[in-house]
């Protein structure tokens, strides 16, 4: 017999099953299904306009997106036309919660995916989570500008959690119920309470617009952060800037703290009142309010002047605080006009950034007071 048909093992019975074209088992996979449904009678589809209960595993996929689209800032790519949105947010009566209106654009975003160990960094003009009951709700008194609300499901509700969410609701805030997971995985795994709310990026005031504006006034008052870190530290002098009559703050864009948040919250709603600008270079922004007739003074432990000699606090000024640690910047300290030191009856080597912008500012506001 031809081949190996003499081989020990040889197959001596047909393989089980039908062949292949006979119509055996695969005749199943070649049998026609039919039309093809238009949008509005897919369950699972946008378009779909039937009013009967969906299938439960595509209310399930419907679900997961509306979360998905919450946590992104856009509007989901699901619902029912014509017919009444119900989810957190989306402008009907939620679970237990208030009314509320849609999410604004700009929604907290998961980034990028990233190694592990490697961080990502979120873009300047990202919305910014802030977390923890007492922050959050101090933020609101404070009527920072916030977009949203997010209070995880299942956790304990106390006189703070009801405070927030009432004030979200009255305020028009967005409020979003989402997992405890979600929001550790939103909050890159920071303590929170089970609470957080977005703030959306702040809207810096152009330089030139700052210091023209501030140029009109009779008598103009302008702080410069050099190189200040901490952001509670800039809200502090924010907060100084518009009790002491200062027309506008600017800081530096880079190495230096932001509007984030903490800064807004830190600053008791005295940055919805004062304007603040970034600059490139804090050493030609110093020359260009030089230009347009200001005298900058900077704070410095060993400068030549007292404060309470500083006869040009009544003109145009511009007051410059260094940074936490180091103070003035070398070059910035060269350009201004006058270094001025707060006098002092101790050994205290220095004070805070913020603690020497307000004494310097009240002293200023003073001396214009009596002329």
């Amino acid at each position: 017999m031809p081949g190996n048909s003499q081989r020990r093992g040889r197959r001596v019975t047909p393989k089980k099953g039908a062949a292949g074209g006979t119509g055996g088992k695969n005749r199943s996979g070649l049998a026609g299904k039919g039309r093809t449904l238009p949008a509005d009678e897919r369950p699972w589809h946008k378009g779909y306009s039937g009013t009967e209960k969906l299938p439960n595993k595509t209310a399930w996929k419907q679900e997961k997106e509306r979360r998905a689209a919450a946590a992104e800032g856009r509007a989901p790519k699901i619902g029912v036309p014509g017919t009444k949105d119900t989810t957190w947010g989306g402008g009907g009566r939620s679970r237990g919660g208030p009314a509320t209106g849609r999410l604004a654009r700009g929604g907290a975003r998961s980034g990028p995916r990233v190694s592990p160990g490697r961080k990502a960094h979120p873009p300047k003009d990202a919305p910014e989570l802030l977390v923890g009951r007492n922050p959050v709700v101090e933020a609101l008194r404070a009527n920072v500008p916030a977009t949203a609300l997010y209070v995880a499901q299942g956790i304990d509700v106390d006189d703070r959690v009801t405070e927030l969410v009432r004030t979200a609701g009255d305020r028009g805030i967005a409020i979003l119920e989402i997992s405890r997971a979600e929001l550790d995985r939103m909050t890159g795994g920071v303590l929170h309470q089970g609470v957080g709310l977005q703030v959306p990026a702040y809207a810096y005031e152009p330089f030139e617009d700052l210091l023209a504006a501030a140029a009109e006034q009779p008598e103009p008052l302008l702080v410069a952060l050099d190189g200040v870190t901490d952001p509670r530290n800039l809200g502090a002098v924010v907060r100084s800037a518009a009790a002491f009559g200062a027309h506008g703050v600017f800081v530096p864009e880079r190495r230096a703290a932001g509007m984030t948040a903490t800064a807004w919250r830190t600053s008791a709603g005295a940055a919805a009142r004062t304007p603040v600008s970034q600059v490139v270079n804090m050493t030609r922004a110093v020359k260009k309010c030089q230009a347009e007739g200001f005298t900058v003074v900077g704070l410095d432990a060993d400068g030549e002047t007292d404060l309470y000699d500083l006869e040009a606090a009544v003109g145009p000024l511009v007051v410059v605080v260094g940074s936490e640690g180091r103070g003035l910047s070398r070059l910035v300290g060269e350009t201004c006009d006058l270094r001025v030191r707060i006098p002092m009856h101790s050994d205290v080597e220095s004070l805070n950034a913020s603690v020497a912008a307000a004494v310097t500012l009240a002293e200023v506001a003073r001396r214009r007071l009596v002329g």
